[in-house]
């Protein structure tokens, strides 16, 4: 055996004695942090499995960064935070009230479903970064306290909705099914739902059966840390009838193979994001059979902003150069909030970008696919330019869509301030990490929950900016949504509906307002199920609802509720006052 596989064994044993011994019985009363590294070790793996997605050591992100918190506060009062913060919270505790409105719509989820004994170990593992971090503001005092202060107006728009179908449940506690997007198989109309945690639905009348299994399909496929991490997306290719081809995107542990893009190895992987297409035997089955080969590779920093976003442009007809294309969101990965920032923002690199490739090409660099010609870097004399890119300088490209008038859409999920619509044009910047929204970004030195406002001299900079922006007073994390197409409801022509993640709050703007330079009005409406009033926060019945949205091929929209694995149809609406 060699010195790496003694010391990796080693590791192991260690981590074995301590949940032994742990398991062994039960504490209560206060509790002492343990400092010992077969603790922290194993803290570390729960830290990286069940918060990186929303915590770091170096920056605060969608809830605070965590480095020194062991210094201000009891460990008590941590166990029962981490435990159930939403208990906490409703107990009327100051502190917990304070995060709670310091972090607005935030809310994290109960870790009462682990056991105390890990809880412990993550506390521990929290305790070994007890040097607090503040970073300094270096440019103008604290930034801008309220950026956008105006508030989104609550217009008269009801829409009414009946449940679609319920989704099996693959956990025991929210979110129950972590499904994110809701599309549908070309020629047939087919209604296809994701999972993150690995399954692909098919829609068979009212009754969703498991179409692929990624977890038998992949054995290193992995769904944790990470709030997005697993099974992240799907789409069909155009001629699937013909072809029987499909793309996918999950997330493996890192080191297992190659990445095709990669950074210095004095950085960290949390993961690898791998893009996968399949060919099936039969177009027409409910279940795949068949073949698959991967098409790339990449390498993130964290569990965070990977690559959560594959479509085909939905407007392409055959013989028009997009046709076949597929556009591919990847986010920074974290990095920014790490300190290695200087990988989001470039054409050199992957991260913060669309990509556009052809699936069925060969002249990428390794072999697996092609880059359309007229890619707006396909040219380039630079041999470090990613040729791939379509579009760059994005956070979280969360989710690509295009309005009927052939406009290309990005909904970009903002660090601390700013959650943006962008209308996407071939070759240009979109800002991160340099901006966040219409606003002077924070640099990696200073604090990223601030921003500040652009400089005289902006045009410089040659950023292309949102054409609709909300701030964290109005939600956390965009919803991507759709402009509706379907004619059942002629009140929705015209306008494109999204919303915010967590709370699942509804917001619309007219697509007629998106203009590059301007900022088009985004208003709220509010719905009915069965025609009798409810929010999603009460028929989910949790305060984080992580919303999502669906198109089928008539044009007609959908919602999808991650907490309770929920899918509803948007089916009549109303403007009356």
């Amino acid at each position: 055996m060699n010195k790496k596989l003694l010391v990796i064994s080693a590791v192991i044993i260690l981590l074995l004695n301590f949940f032994t011994q742990c398991n062994s019985g039960k504490s209560s009363g206060k509790f002492t942090i343990a400092t010992d590294t077969a603790t922290i070790a194993a803290g570390e793996l729960s830290f990286n499995k069940n918060c990186t997605g929303c915590h770091n050591f170096r920056q605060d992100g969608i809830g605070p960064q965590l480095s020194g918190v062991t210094n201000s506060v009891s460990e008590d009062w941590l166990l029962s935070f981490v435990k159930n913060s939403q208990q906490l919270i409703a107990s009327g505790d100051k502190r917990a009230v304070e995060l709670f409105t310091k972090y607005k719509q935030a809310v994290m989820p109960s870790f009462d479903g682990l056991k105390e004994e890990e809880l412990k170990a993550m506390i521990a593992f929290i305790h070994s970064h007890k040097e607090m971090i503040q970073p300094g503001s270096k440019k103008n005092g604290n930034g801008i306290s309220n950026p956008i202060p105006e508030s989104i107006a609550l217009s008269n728009l009801v829409v009414n909705l009946q449940p679609f179908t319920q989704i099996a449940a693959s956990s025991n506690k929210p979110p129950l099914a972590r499904i994110t997007k809701l599309s549908f198989q070309p020629i047939t109309g087919k209604i296809f739902i994701n999972d993150l945690q690995g399954k692909l639905y098919k829609m068979n009348i009212d009754k969703p059966v498991v179409y692929l299994d990624m977890e038998k399909q992949k054995a290193a496929f992995i769904n944790k840390p990470g709030l997005a991490a697993g099974f992240g997306s799907f789409a069909f290719h155009p001629d699937f009838a013909k072809n029987g081809l499909f793309y996918t995107t999950h997330s493996e542990a890192p080191g297992l193979a190659k990445a095709d893009f990669s950074y210095a190895d004095s950085i960290k992987v949390t993961m690898q994001w791998v893009l996968t297409e399949w060919k099936t035997k039969n177009p027409n089955a409910d279940s795949f059979a068949g073949t698959s080969r991967e098409l790339l590779r990449v390498n993130v920093v964290t569990g965070i902003h990977g690559v959560q976003e594959i479509i085909f442009n939905p407007l392409s007809k055959p013989g028009d150069m997009d046709y076949g294309n597929l556009y591919i969101g990847i986010g920074d990965g974290g990095s920014v909030e790490e300190g290695v920032g200087f990988l989001a923002h470039s054409t050199e690199t992957i991260w913060g970008s669309i990509i556009r490739i052809n699936p069925m090409g060969k002249n990428s660099t390794n072999g697996n696919y092609g880059i359309p010609a007229d890619n707006p870097f396909a040219k380039n004399s630079n041999s470090k330019t990613v040729k791939e890119i379509y579009a760059y300088g994005f956070r979280n490209p969360h989710r690509i869509t295009w309005t009927k008038k052939g406009e290309m859409l990005v909904s970009n999920v903002g660090q601390a301030n700013i959650e943006s619509l962008n209308l996407v044009m071939p070759g240009h910047d979109y800002g991160w990490p340099l901006r966040e929204g219409n606003f002077v970004s924070a640099d990696i030195t200073d604090n990223l929950g601030n921003v500040y406002p652009l400089p005289a001299n902006d045009s410089i900079y040659k950023i292309t900016y949102p054409v609709a922006e909300f701030d964290h007073d109005e939600g956390k994390a965009i919803s991507g949504g759709f402009e509706y197409w379907g004619n059942a409801m002629p009140e929705l022509k015209g306008k494109f509906l999204f919303g915010d993640i967590p709370s699942g709050r509804l917001f619309y703007l007219d697509v007629a307002d998106l203009k590059q330079g301007k900022l088009a009005t985004i208003k709220e409406w509010k719905i009915t199920i069965n025609n009798q009033p409810h929010t999603l926060k009460e028929v989910c019945g949790s305060d984080r609802i992580d919303l999502h949205f669906g198109r089928d091929m008539q044009g007609e929209l959908y919602i999808l509720t991650k907490a309770d694995g929920k899918v509803y149809k948007l089916v009549s609406a109303t403007t009356k006052p």
